[in-house]
């Protein structure tokens, strides 16, 4: 497929470094932090003391959701899903502050990067390692990119429940302990919610011209009020679960995230009362929702 033009969108050029910054996206950065954070405060309370684990997960992490940004930036414009209508942030290769294939490029180098990271995990929690990082690398750049893009076949959803949820924190609690737990997996369910309902948001605003280029994700397959309901629903869940933990192991303290709870409500009031580019609000609020509720979460872990 022909990439579009590099100046498909009308925008400021940023200066090379600031191009490269907003390329990673790093408000999205939360998504790859919180399940580390939140992985390292249950091992921890387990009685594991891995900081440089830890670090290596954390780092890691990031390199694979920057490098899943980069992809995404890259194949997206390939596949001419970032048109000059697009209600998001600008994109670098859209935009032409980059050229597609130095973004391309970068990307590969992230995962890369993100692979070596592994190499020390393995030294110390074994050849599980390997799988958790490749499948984990593999799925961020089949996203995007490849034969059967994950994001453009209503899998998007999917793979940011398993891979910044389940496996981000059951991956981190296992190379610190050996070992993973029901509470462990129960609060990758809670994370990954968090990084679904982002995703719903940006799924919704974007239907439209979503539709238009045949990327079907579920919004586009189900409408905009099943993305709604998915929204809330996340919402909901990343509340319900560290309440359940909390009874189950009558630990008050692990309740502590439902301190946030008000902060869910202006993302919620926008998701059901607005529409197109005023959704970027739904998602600003619920990536600070995120990054609050995982504050609180290990405060209330390591209590």
């Amino acid at each position: 497929m022909t990439p579009a033009p590099a100046a498909a969108l009308p925008s400021t050029s940023p200066p090379g470094l600031k191009a490269w910054v907003l390329a990673a996206r790093p408000r999205t950065l939360v998504v790859g932090a919180v399940p580390v954070l939140a992985g390292t405060a249950l091992a921890f309370a387990a009685g594991a003391r891995a900081p440089w684990q830890a670090a290596a997960a954390l780092v890691g992490a990031l390199l694979i959701q920057v490098g899943t940004n980069l992809a995404n930036d890259h194949y997206d414009h390939v596949r001419g899903a970032d048109g000059p209508d697009r209600l998001g942030p600008s994109r670098a290769s859209a935009s032409g502050w980059l050229s597609p294939a130095a973004v391309k490029r970068a990307a590969f180098v992230c995962f890369g990067a993100a692979i070596a990271s592994g190499t020390f995990l393995v030294a110390s929690a074994g050849w599980p390692v390997v799988v958790i990082g490749l499948a984990s690398v593999v799925a961020g750049f089949a996203y995007t990119g490849g034969p059967y893009p994950l994001g453009y076949h209503g899998l998007g959803d999917v793979f940011v429940l398993t891979f910044f949820g389940l496996v981000a924190v059951g991956g981190t609690y296992f190379v610190q302990t050996g070992s993973v737990s029901s509470d462990a997996l129960a609060t990758g369910l809670a994370v990954g919610a968090l990084g679904v309902a982002i995703l719903a948001v940006n799924n919704l605003r974007d239907r439209v011209t979503d539709a238009r280029v045949g990327k079907r994700t579920l919004a586009v397959r189900l409408g905009p009020r099943f993305a709604r309901l998915e929204y809330t629903a996340c919402i909901a869940a990343a509340f319900v679960v560290p309440a359940a933990l909390s009874l189950a192991s009558g630990r008050a303290w692990l309740a502590l995230p439902l301190v946030a709870v008000p902060l869910a409500v202006p993302g919620l009031r926008l998701v059901w009362t607005r529409d197109g580019s005023e959704l970027n609000g739904a998602l600003a609020a619920t990536a600070r929702l995120m990054s609050v509720w995982g504050v609180l979460f290990t405060l209330g872990v390591l209590r």
